[in-house]
Order: structure tokens, then sequence, then C-alpha cells
């Protein structure tokens, strides 16, 4: 369930993916509701683009560490790539 960042109050969260078009974000949100996983999304700059690169603004999901595992599941289970701090 979308959660707002009260909820975790000062806990350190996971990246674990970037939509970076809304209805890709809406799909995730969808997604992580209906498997019951708490998270938090917000909006932030990412650098994209090869020929032109330009910076842009996409959702970025969170969620607990005991909870990162399940969350990257679910999106390899939905033909999603999780985000990969070792390669971004």
């Amino acid at each position: 369930m979308r959660q707002p960042p009260e909820y975790f109050g000062e806990q350190d969260l996971d990246l674990v993916y970037v939509a970076k078009k809304l209805d890709e974000a809406l799909k995730i949100e969808e997604l992580f509701t209906g498997v019951e996983l708490d998270y938090l999304v917000e909006p932030d700059r990412y650098k994209g683009g090869l020929i032109f690169p330009s910076e842009r603004i996409g959702a970025f999901f969170y969620v607990v560490p005991e909870q990162t595992e399940a969350a990257r599941a679910t999106l390899k289970g939905a033909g999603y790539k999780p985000y990969d701090v070792q390669n971004p």
C-alpha cells in the first residue's frame, strides 16, 4: 500500500524501481498494492538519453529493507527490471 513519508519515520529505505513514465508508475503502484507491499513513491530526477542526454523526472519507489527482496521478486515476476544499485 502506498504510504506517506511519515509512515516510515527515520527508517532507511531501499530504492527498488524508477518508473520513467506515468502509466508505468501507475502499474507499479497497482502491482505493489495487489501484493500488499508498503511503499513510498516520490518524484525525483534522473539522467536519460544516449544521443541527447537530459535530466528527467521519474517516480522512485522505495520499500523498507525487510521487504526489498519481496518487492524485487514481485517486479521480476511481472516482467519489470528492479533498480540495481551496482548497475543503475
